[in-house]
């Protein structure tokens, strides 16, 4: 009998499983079967594999009266994509004895083009940790893949552009580590890049500016909202470089999830990703989904900020399906086959029309019938309007204002406030036995712990509360607003001004 076996690995939603790939070859006449659940992709492999070994100095498959079965364990899963092909190759041509290697601690990941050239493959960060975390030694992947494989330490990385290049290095005859990836830790240098927007050049706009800046304090999700023309796609854009820069694992936690969506165009993302999606985007899409459960733009966002331009029209069902995903960072999606979750704890940056026409509560006449205005509010239900943390108002500027010469604060200078508010939000959190870094993310019992008000302030509160019928879940959001103004003016304690301040930021028309 002639068999032989080696190990490749497949993602499915955002979990890396290791496969084994299985061939034994034996006499009669010529068939190729492949089994183990193969997708279409998969299924395919048997006519690129063919013509690669083919094309590479060996004799074709299909030249021979022999059978192959080519078995892809475990055989439940259901195998997608193509980046089996370079396991299989050269798991055909060791149990034909063609070649000879050690296969014990190797995994194998590439997708084989008729002539034998190795094409790039998606996921590859996250099945390279599977494989570290496996067990693995080395990893054979793509020549593009390599740099983003090198990002995991503790596993030698070998890129190949050719299914020869990858045999010639493995002969046990004579052997030749000419693959061998260097791995470079100068990807995680920091660089400082140019805001596409400066909020220096934003004319007027402060209270939104300001609120921008709670917000990127805090994680505070937050609506901008006025008639059309007036900085609101502007003021969004300008938030992103108010953003601290990734941390080592956040970065890794987040290319691996680009690469596994295909989105991925530089070695390793180092700044918070900004999604913007247009209000026509499908639910699967947005939220994630499909026959097999893939990433949405909510998970493409994560410990970014997902940009939602004109939001109540977008779908109601997605609109209401960022319940899960604002309270608790995470979507669930849920198949007959099982359920996957992705990550998603994102800052969400709202902008909206007043109205359809988007002239109500301005100078101009408002040309929206009462029903449709209403039937527009409507679309933002009470328990998306009461997640959102802060709500603002942006107002037409008068022409004289924007014709001043003078600028404001700039993105640089705003951001070092944003940076100092973070740091002492991660001193606060240090001991907390849950992993917390902003105040966003403090639950009931936090707040309780972490934000203390004197009984004069504590009456104060309740009372307006009262006043603007706020939700639990509203007065939990001020109280954590409060506290991020508090860390901005660099206080210890949260004062009469930073509740004031914080309740002005809640909604009055979308209530």
């Amino acid at each position: 009998m002639q068999f032989s076996k080696l190990f490749s690995a497949q993602v499915v939603g955002l979990s890396a499983h290791i496969i084994d790939v299985e061939v034994d070859l034996s006499g009669g006449l010529y068939a190729f079967s492949l089994v183990g659940l193969p997708s279409t992709s998969v299924d395919e492999s048997r006519d690129r594999v063919s013509a690669a070994i083919k094309n590479s100095g060996f004799t074709s498959p299909k030249q021979k009266n022999q059978k192959v079965v080519i078995a892809l364990a475990p055989a439940e899963l259901k195998k997608e994509g193509s980046h089996y092909d370079l396991a299989i190759a050269l798991a055909y041509l060791g149990a034909g004895k063609e070649i000879k290697f050690q296969p014990e601690g190797k995994l194998f990941l590439g997708e084989l083009s008729l002539d034998g050239k190795l094409r790039p493959i998606r996921g590859t960060l996250l099945l390279v940790e599977k494989a570290r975390e496996a067990g693995f030694k080395e990893v054979f992947v793509p020549k593009e893949n390599a740099d983003e494989a090198s990002l995991v330490s503790g596993i030698i990385i070998y890129g190949a552009t050719t299914l020869a290049e990858v045999i010639e290095h493995l002969d046990i005859k004579n052997p030749q580590n000419i693959l061998a990836h260097t791995y470079d830790d100068t990807v995680f240098v920091i660089k400082e890049s140019e805001p596409i927007v400066d909020l220096a050049h934003i004319k007027g706009q402060d209270f939104a500016k300001r609120a921008l800046e709670i917000s990127a304090a805090g994680k505070h999700n937050i609506a901008l909202w006025g008639p059309p023309g007036t900085g609101k796609t502007m003021l969004a854009h300008a938030f992103s470089h108010l953003l601290p820069k990734l941390s080592e694992k956040e970065m890794l936690e987040v290319t691996g999830i680009h690469s596994v969506a295909g989105t991925l165009q530089t070695k390793i993302l180092l700044d918070p990703p900004l999604r913007s999606p247009h209000h026509t985007a499908s639910y699967p899409s947005i939220i994630g989904g499909g026959t097999i459960p893939k990433p949405g733009e909510i998970t493409l966002a994560h410990h970014g900020i997902l940009f939602l331009d004109e939001f109540p029209e977008f779908d109601r069902r997605v609109i209401e399906s960022l319940r899960e995903p604002l309270e608790e960072g995470r979507i669930r999606i849920s198949r007959s086959k099982g359920t996957d979750m992705f990550p998603a704890r994102f800052i969400l940056i709202a902008a909206m029309n007043p109205c359809p026409c988007g002239k109500y509560g301005s100078e101009e006449r408002c040309v929206c019938m009462p029903s449709t205005l209403s039937g527009y509010q409507r679309k933002l239900s009470g328990p998306i309007v009461d997640r959102i943390d802060l709500w603002v108002k942006v107002s037409k500027m008068s022409h004289e204002k924007l014709s001043d010469i003078k600028n404001g604060e700039s993105t640089e200078v705003v951001r070092e406030r944003v940076l100092s508010a973070r740091k002492a939000q991660i001193e606060r959190f240090a001991s907390h036995t849950r992993l917390i870094t902003t105040n966003n993310e403090m639950r009931a019992d936090d707040i309780e712990k972490y934000i203390v008000l004197t009984p004069k302030l504590r009456t104060l509160f309740n009372t307006s509360a009262e006043k603007l019928k706020l939700s639990p879940r509203a007065y939990h959001k001020v109280l954590k607003v409060a506290r991020t103004i508090a860390d901005l003016d660099t206080s210890n304690d949260i004062l009469e001004k930073h509740i004031l301040e914080a309740l002005a930021y809640r909604p009055t028309e979308f209530r």
